[in-house]
């Protein structure tokens, strides 16, 4: 028998390396707790101030907020005076995580953590058994995934993200008919009906509660040129009728993605475009080392992306599917002309705009 011979150095960088993962773990689900509770909104635009003068801002239990504090500034979230007994929230530190950072609030992010924590023993027996973790155990994910997508919606969607594909805000402002397939709760349909009146617009999605709350809020709105239809995506079965289909992060997910795919390309115009905003990232593993959002891609996809798929004897593509297999997947399709963009300031997304 071999015995390898371990390197101290090594060993001791790793174990600091877990000591801080460990404590990196705890403060996601402390920094979720002042996302929901307010608490960064609040202390942002607060003097330093005492955890009771704080607790007083905000409604709050005092003790409980006390000692969120201690792991917030121990953490080095929050700076704190020890002669005032003061807390303050930097605001360098406010930048990443408030509601008023837009798609640059990290802490929303956090909540996801809390989320898949609730269903880490299904998926450890699906390590055991094969199979997957359906939809219904994640019963908060389409409304967190909602407040993280308006965030990129509102500032990016009309400004930024449309206007990759060359033309399309004037053919927009014209009037065309767009799809936009996996909708959730339909809030970009709604930004997209409220900034081009002439065109009509429709969101699909699987999930009633997520159409309810599109149509809920295109009503809000008074919008008569965006509606919404109850559907699997796997089961759209129209031919010809859109000028535009979008897809925002809902391919890789997708139980059976090329089916989806085909049923996308198949429901385009001849010269319809089809804007896929997915995860940006490669297909191959050691591209991926140096991404510095790749331990949570693909934990997020054990967790979630990859399992709902499997869950119903789907693909099970994962978060992680990457460029290359998405090409793939959408030369099958019966795309002949895929161009890949991304924004600056986006780590998250690559941005597919293809053409039959």
């Amino acid at each position: 028998m071999t015995t390898e011979t371990i390197d101290p150095a090594k060993a001791e960088a790793f174990a600091g390396q877990m000591v801080g993962i460990l404590n990196g773990s705890i403060l996601g689900l402390m920094t979720s707790i002042g996302h929901r509770t307010g608490l960064f909104d609040k202390m942002a635009v607060m003097p330093p101030s005492t955890s009771q003068q704080i607790a007083d801002a905000t409604g709050l239990n005092e003790r409980y907020l006390r000692e969120w504090l201690g792991a917030l500034v121990t953490g080095r979230i929050v700076d704190y005076d020890p002669a005032r007994k003061t807390y303050r929230l930097p605001p360098e530190h406010a930048a990443s995580i408030t509601r008023a950072a837009g798609p640059n609030n990290l802490a929303a992010f956090m909540q996801f953590g809390a989320l898949m924590g609730n269903v880490e023993d299904q998926i450890v027996e699906c390590f055991r058994n094969g199979g997957g973790v359906p939809y219904s155990a994640y019963p908060k994910f389409q409304q967190l995934m909602a407040e993280e997508s308006a965030q990129v919606f509102d500032a990016t969607l009309i400004d930024v993200t449309l206007p990759l594909v060359p033309g399309l805000i004037e053919r927009l402002k014209a009037g065309i008919d767009v799809a936009d397939v996996g909708c959730g709760q339909g809030h970009a349909i709604n930004l997209m009906g409220k900034a081009f009146p002439n065109s009509r617009f429709v969101g699909y999605d699987f999930s009633e509660d997520g159409i309810l709350a599109g149509k809920a809020e295109a009503s809000q709105w008074g919008l008569t040129n965006a509606r919404f239809e109850v559907k699997d995506a796997a089961e759209l079965n129209e031919t010809a009728k859109y000028d535009l289909i979008t897809v925002f992060d809902a391919i890789h997910d997708q139980a059976q993605p090329r089916k989806v795919l085909a049923n996308i390309s198949r429901a385009l115009k001849p010269d319809g475009v089809f804007l896929c905003v997915d995860i940006q990232a490669s297909s191959n593993l050691e591209e991926n080392i140096e991404n510095p959002l790749a331990p949570m891609l693909y934990g997020i996809s054990t967790l979630h992306c990859m399992t709902v798929s499997l869950a119903l004897n789907g693909e099970g593509l994962g978060t992680v599917w990457g460029e290359q297999k998405a090409r793939e997947l959408l030369t099958e399709a019966g795309f002949k002309q895929i161009n890949i963009e991304h924004v600056e300031g986006d780590i998250f997304n690559a941005y597919y705009i293809c053409r039959k």
